[in-house]
């Protein structure tokens, strides 16, 4: 390459003092990204010529680090005006790989990519109600694989409430529907993974062609991403690409963008700048729906088994923070009754869930809802218990008596004694009347629903 300081070629040790210097501007993960992979060539006539693995490289080198690497170079004595960067000879194949990930949506990396797929979570077995129909209407739209609409679509909620239900939907819908898309499924945990085992295999390349070449990119449970700095640069400039490039992204987490705590602000930003939907935790009529639509595929089963009146019911009461759990608690239901040959009754539901059950007791008290109700309907406690019958207190009385039955254990009995020593046949008349009022009073429904949520928050 010439002798040292002559000005008009560069040493290795020149080049080695160059990138030292490169590492301590421009940043460890850009300097492992972008300047590890320049090779310098030669230098002629004032122009510096590096080459690249892939043009893609070679441009953005030029546009965001050419002036650093012109000043660092510059420093050490060597007479550069400008760079010129080619593609490496032994970049072929890579570029080869890369064409073949573009075209061939059917190799074996396709298909590892649906490899986490559950067949059971498709749009057909996903119960819609009121808590999720916003979510699984945009899921549909997103599905349906047209235009990109909104992007990202981020879906949020709590565990159990159906995220990965509808993320796996919509991946099952896009290879039914356009099985030439490059759709690629995994959680943030795996991103990382394949982040980092590229960064110490030195495949940084293979990584970001692999990311920026899919037609859809899903990203589950993206708040495992909070903290990882590195990661979290790498996903931003992903992000990007893919949004220019009008590609859809959908994300899931358990909370919503602005809550995920030292996730950085930029990404906070991208991810609000599409369609975010929560999942709301599920009401009665959704714990049902969801039991019902269960007990039909049992049946398939367990042909014949009887499953008794009001057992469904109870577990929707009983179980209702999170329906992975309450649907562990219908399959084990059925399978114990068809092994010991009995009727699913309330009695042997609750002999067989006991220990599902005692998890799941609410520690809300009677006491309790009788304040939250009474703060609600801004009335005095002592009124909400006591003797007047008047509606403005018969009716929220009415509706403390129903949330400390459907959310306590307390035996009628006891919730009347809690209510002024009231007898439990009164209790009883005014569940009913809450039952009834319910389903035809709207206003009510959502007292009742609020009222739930901040007692069980």
């Amino acid at each position: 390459m010439g002798d040292k300081g002559s000005g008009t070629t560069m040493t290795n040790d020149q080049w080695g003092r160059v990138r030292d210097g490169l590492r301590g501007t421009v940043g460890t993960n850009n300097y492992t990204n972008w300047i590890e992979p320049l090779e310098f060539s030669a230098l002629s006539d004032g122009v510096a010529t590096f080459l690249v693995p892939t043009t893609f490289i070679g441009n953005y080198v030029a546009q965001n680090f050419g002036e650093e690497i012109l000043y660092h170079m510059k420093r050490t004595g060597t007479a550069v005006q400008r760079l010129n960067f080619a593609i490496a000879p032994n970049a072929v194949t890579v570029r080869r790989a890369a064409a073949q990930v573009e075209t061939e949506p059917a190799t074996v990396e396709t298909e590892e990519r649906f490899a986490a797929l559950d067949a059971r979570f498709t749009f057909d077995r996903f119960v819609v109600g009121k808590p999720n129909e916003l979510a699984h209407a945009a899921a549909r739209r997103v599905a349906e694989g047209g235009p990109v609409t909104f992007n990202p679509l981020f879906l949020y909620g709590g565990v159990g409430l159906g995220k990965t239900h509808l993320m796996h939907a919509i991946a099952h819908e896009l290879r039914a529907r356009q099985p030439h898309l490059n759709v690629l499924y995994l959680s943030a945990e795996q991103f990382m993974y394949r982040f980092i085992t590229a960064l110490r295999e030195r495949k940084m390349i293979d990584f970001k062609q692999l990311f920026r070449s899919v037609d859809v990119l899903m990203v589950d449970d993206v708040q495992f991403m909070a903290g990882k700095d590195s990661t979290q640069e790498e996903f931003f400039h992903t992000f990007n690409a893919l949004v220019d490039g009008q590609k859809q992204i959908i994300i899931s987490a358990d909370r919503a963008p602005g809550e995920i705590k030292d996730l950085e602000d930029r990404i906070k930003s991208r991810l609000q700048c599409g369609l975010v939907v929560d999942l709301h935790p599920t009401d009665y009529e959704l714990r049902l729906g969801i039991l019902q639509s269960k007990v039909q595929y049992y049946k398939a089963q367990y042909a014949q088994l009887v499953i008794r009146d009001g057992v469904l019911e109870f577990l929707a009461h009983r179980i209702s923070t999170n329906v992975r759990v309450l649907e562990g608690a219908l399959t084990r239901l059925f399978a114990f009754a068809s092994l010991v040959g009995r009727e699913i009754t309330l009695e042997l539901t609750q002999d067989c869930l006991a220990d599902i059950l005692r998890a799941s007791d609410r520690k809300i008290t009677v006491e309790e809802i009788q304040r939250k109700v009474s703060d609600h309907y801004n009335i005095r406690l002592s009124d909400l218990v006591g003797p007047k019958r008047l509606r403005s207190y018969a009716r929220p009385r009415q509706i403390a008596m129903y949330l400390a039955k459907t959310l306590t254990n307390r035996s009628l009995p006891e919730i009347g004694r809690r209510f002024g020593g009231r007898d439990h046949t009164t209790v009883m008349h005014g569940v009913k009347r809450i039952e009834e009022l319910r389903a035809t009073d709207s206003q009510i429904a959502d007292d009742l629903e609020l009222l739930r949520r901040a007692l069980e928050a």
